[in-house]
C-alpha cells in the first residue's frame, strides 16, 4: 500500500513562500492590515465567485458528488471479482457486474474531465475580475496614501494574493474545490473503514490529525519568520528586472557600462531570496520525517490488523483486498483534508492582505457631498493652511494666507522644494490640509464631491505621462466615443505640435507607445509637454494649472510657450508653477514660496522695488536669460555669415 502523498507539502510549501509575503510581526504594527477570519474570508470569495461566475457553484457540487464514486470504484470491483472467483460463480453475472462498473467509470471519468477543465478557467476569470476590482481600488483611494509605506505594502501584499493561479484568491477557489472533494471522499472511506474495525479507523483519524497539526505548525512558521520578511525583497527584484530591461534606463546602462555593476546588485538582492528558499527547505524537511514516520505507523497497523482477521477467518480475501485499498484511500484523503484546512488559513491569510486593501478609504465615497454650483468666476482662498506629510514632522506648508483671484493669473516661484507643487495638490484636493481650510466662492472644498472639484481643472503636471492608447484619447483622456476628434486636432495645433501632427501617417488616430500595437510612436520630452498642453486645452476647465512642465525646454522656449499658452487660455483663472521666472510678469500676481512658506507676494514689478528674494532670483536669472538670447544671437549671426559666404 503506497503513500498518496498528493504534493501537499511542495504546493503548499511553493505557494507559501511564493505568494504569502503578508506580514506577521509587521502585520501588527501596520495600521492598514486586518485579520477576518477564515470563515469570513471563504464567504467573501463565495459571494464574490457568485456575482461574476455563479454556475462554478454547479461545477462545484458535481465534484463533490463524483469525487467518491471515482476513488472507490474498482476497489468494490475488485472486491466483487474476487468473491466471485472464489466462490466459483458462472461467467454471466460476473460479467455483467463488470459492464456495469465499466459503464459507471465512463460516467465518473468524463464528469472528472468536465470538471477538472471547468475549474482550470473559472477562478481564472474570476481572479481577473477581482484584479479589476483592485485595480479600480487603487485609483480611487485617497491621493495621499500612495506616499504612505504602509499603504505601498499594503497594495504589494494585496498584489501577491491575486498575483497568479497558486496565490491567494485563486487559489482559494482551487482549494474549495479539492476541499469538497475530500470531504465526500472521508465520509465514504469511514463508512467502509469504520465496518473493518472502529478503533483502527479512530487511530488513523489520530494520526491525520498529528500530520495536520505539525503541518501547520510549520506552515505558520515558515511564513513568519522565513517569507513575510521578504516583503522589501519583491519591490528589490521587482526594481532591479525593471532597470535591468526598460528601455528608458538602456541609454545610460551602455553609455556608463552598468552592466556589470547591475548584475552584480541583482545577485546581491537575490541571496536574501536564496537564503530564504534554504531556510524553508530546513523547516519543511523535519515535516516530511515526522509526516513518513506517521505514515509507516498507519501501514503497519493496518496490516496487523487485515492479517490478523485473514488468519482468525474473521476476514475473506475479497473483504482483505476492499479493506486494504480503502483505509490507503481513507487515510490519504483524510490527512489531505486536514492538510487543505492549513492551506485554507495560509490562502486566508493573504486574502486578509487583500481585502485590508481593499477596504482602505472603504468609507471615504468621491460622489460624496454637494456638487459645485456654477459660478461666473471661481476664487479660491488658503485660510492658515498648513500641511505636513504622512510619517514627517516637517511641515511642507506652513501657515499659508494667499487668495487666488477669479480670472486672474498667479504665478507661484521658488526653489526646489519650496512648497510650490504641495499648494497645487491642496488645490487641486489631492491632499486635504492638515491645519485649515480652502475657500472657494467662500465656501469650504470639503463640501463638495472631489469626482465634481476636479472637474473644475485643466492640470498640467510636471511628469507628463502617456498612455498606450490613440493620440486622440490621449489628448481627449476619454474613451473613443466621447472624445470629439475636431476638438483633439485644434488643441494639438494650439499646443503647437503641427508640424508633429501632419508628419503622422495616421493623425490623430495614430497609436501611443510600442506596449499595444507594435507600430505606436514615442514623442521627444518637449512634445510630450505640448501634449500636455493640448489635454489642458481640450478639457476646457474654468481653471488652469501649470505645474512646472516645461522642464525640457530652454529658458527663452518656456517663456514663449507660456505667453503663448496665456493668450489661449483667455480669461480663464491660472496659476503657474516654476523654479524659473518665466511666467512672472504678465501674471496678475507672484506668490514667492521658500522652505515650505509663501515668503512674498505681490506684482511682478511691486517684488521688484522691494527688492527682497524674489528681485534677487530674477536678477540672477535675467542674466541667465540675457547671456542665452545672446547666444542665440550670435548662432544665428554666424549662419548668416556662412550662408553670405
Amino acid at each position: 500500500m503506497k503513500k498518496n502523498n498528493p504534493a501537499p507539502k511542495e504546493s503548499k510549501k511553493k505557494q507559501t513562500k511564493e505568494t504569502s509575503e503578508a506580514v506577521p510581526a509587521e502585520e501588527k504594527k501596520n495600521p492598514y492590515h486586518n485579520e477576518y477570519g477564515l470563515f469570513h474570508n471563504l464567504a467573501y470569495v463565495m459571494r464574490f465567485v457568485r456575482k461574476h461566475n455563479p454556475s462554478t457553484f454547479y461545477v462545484l457540487l458535481l465534484a463533490a458528488l463524483i469525487a467518491p464514486v471515482y476513488q472507490y470504484l474498482w476497489t468494490f470491483l475488485s472486491k466483487f471479482i474476487l468473491d466471485a472467483i472464489l466462490q466459483n460463480d458462472k461467467n454471466g453475472p460476473l460479467l455483467i457486474v463488470i459492464a456495469v462498473f465499466f459503464v459507471l467509470q465512463i460516467f465518473a471519468t468524463m464528469s472528472k474531465t468536465y470538471v477538472t477543465t471547468e475549474m482550470c478557467w473559472r477562478p481564472l476569470l474570476v481572479r481577473m475580475k477581482m484584479i479589476l476590482h483592485m485595480n479600480k481600488k487603487a485609483m480611487t483611494i485617497d491621493f495621499k496614501n500612495l506616499e504612505d509605506p504602509d499603504v505601498m505594502d499594503c497594495y504589494q501584499k494585496a498584489s501577491n494574493a491575486v498575483g497568479g493561479d497558486g496565490q491567494g484568491f485563486q487559489a482559494l477557489i482551487t482549494e474549495i474545490r479539492y476541499f469538497l472533494e475530500n470531504v465526500t471522499i472521508v465520509l465514504a472511506g469511514m463508512i467502509i473503514v469504520g465496518t473493518m474495525n472502529i478503533y483502527i479507523s479512530l487511530l488513523m483519524l489520530a494520526l491525520a490529525f498529528a500530520d495536520f497539526l505539525l503541518s501547520n505548525k510549520i506552515n505558520k512558521t515558515a511564513k513568519k519568520t522565513v517569507w513575510d520578511p521578504l516583503a522589501p525583497w519583491w519591490r528589490k527584484s521587482d526594481y532591479m528586472v525593471q532597470a535591468s530591461s526598460d528601455f528608458s534606463y538602456a541609454k545610460d546602462i551602455r553609455m556608463f557600462n552598468l552592466k556589470k555593476w547591475l548584475i552584480s546588485k541583482h545577485e546581491e538582492v537575490n541571496r536574501v531570496r536564496k537564503d530564504a528558499a534554504v531556510r524553508d527547505t530546513r523547516l519543511w524537511s523535519i515535516y516530511v520525517v515526522v509526516s513518513e514516520v506517521l505514515w509507516i505507523v498507519c501501514q503497519i497497523l493496518t496490516y496487523a490488523w487485515l492479517i490478523y482477521s485473514i488468519l482468525n477467518g474473521k476476514m475473506s480475501i475479497a473483504n482483505f483486498s476492499l479493506y486494504l485499498t480503502s483505509a490507503a484511500t481513507f487515510f490519504n484523503n483524510f490527512n489531505t483534508l486536514l492538510n487543505r484546512l492549513s492551506t485554507f488559513l495560509s490562502r486566508s491569510r493573504e486574502i486578509d492582505d487583500l481585502r485590508s486593501f481593499l477596504d482602505l478609504d472603504k468609507d471615504i465615497d468621491e460622489n460624496e457631498g454637494e456638487n459645485v454650483p456654477e459660478y461666473d468666476t471661481y476664487e479660491f482662498t488658503f485660510e492658515n493652511v498648513s500641511f505636513r506629510y504622512p510619517r514627517s514632522e516637517r511641515y511642507a506648508l506652513k501657515n499659508l494666507n494667499l487668495t487666488l483671484q477669479g480670472g486672474k493669473r498667479l504665478a507661484v516661484v521658488g526653489l526646489n522644494g519650496a512648497g510650490k507643487t504641495t499648494m497645487i495638490k491642496l488645490l487641486l484636493r489631492l491632499y486635504e490640509p492638515t491645519e485649515g481650510r480652502i475657500l472657494l466662492n467662500g465656501i469650504d472644498v470639503r463640501t463638495y464631491n472631489k469626482a465634481n472639484y476636479y472637474k473644475l481643472f485643466a492640470p498640467v503636471f510636471q511628469d507628463i505621462l502617456m498612455f498606450a492608447f490613440p493620440l486622440s484619447q490621449n489628448v481627449s483622456m476619454k474613451e473613443e466615443e466621447g472624445t470629439d476628434p475636431a476638438l483633439v486636432e485644434k488643441c494639438i495645433r494650439e499646443a503647437g505640435l503641427s508640424a508633429k501632427l501632419d508628419s503622422l501617417p495616421n493623425g490623430i488616430d495614430t497609436q501611443m507607445l510600442k506596449i499595444i500595437y507594435d507600430d505606436g510612436i514615442d514623442m521627444s520630452g518637449g512634445e510630450k509637454q505640448k501634449l500636455a498642453l493640448a489635454r489642458a486645452l481640450y478639457k476646457q476647465a474654468p481653471v488652469v494649472v501649470l505645474d512646472e512642465p516645461t522642464s525640457a525646454l530652454d529658458a527663452l522656449a518656456e517663456a514663449k510657450l507660456y505667453e503663448d499658452f496665456d493668450k489661449m487660455i483667455g480669461n480663464k483663472t491660472a496659476v503657474y508653477i516654476s523654479h524659473r521666472l518665466s511666467s512672472t510678469r504678465f501674471c496678475s500676481a507672484v506668490a514667492m514660496f521658500a522652505d515650505g512658506e509663501m515668503k512674498e507676494y505681490g506684482t511682478h514689478e511691486e517684488l521688484l522695488a522691494k527688492g527682497g528674494a524674489y528681485a534677487e532670483l530674477f536678477r540672477v536669472q535675467a542674466r541667465y536669460y540675457l547671456e542665452e538670447d545672446n547666444n542665440n544671437l550670435s548662432e544665428n549671426n554666424s549662419r548668416e555669415v556662412t550662408a553670405n559666404e
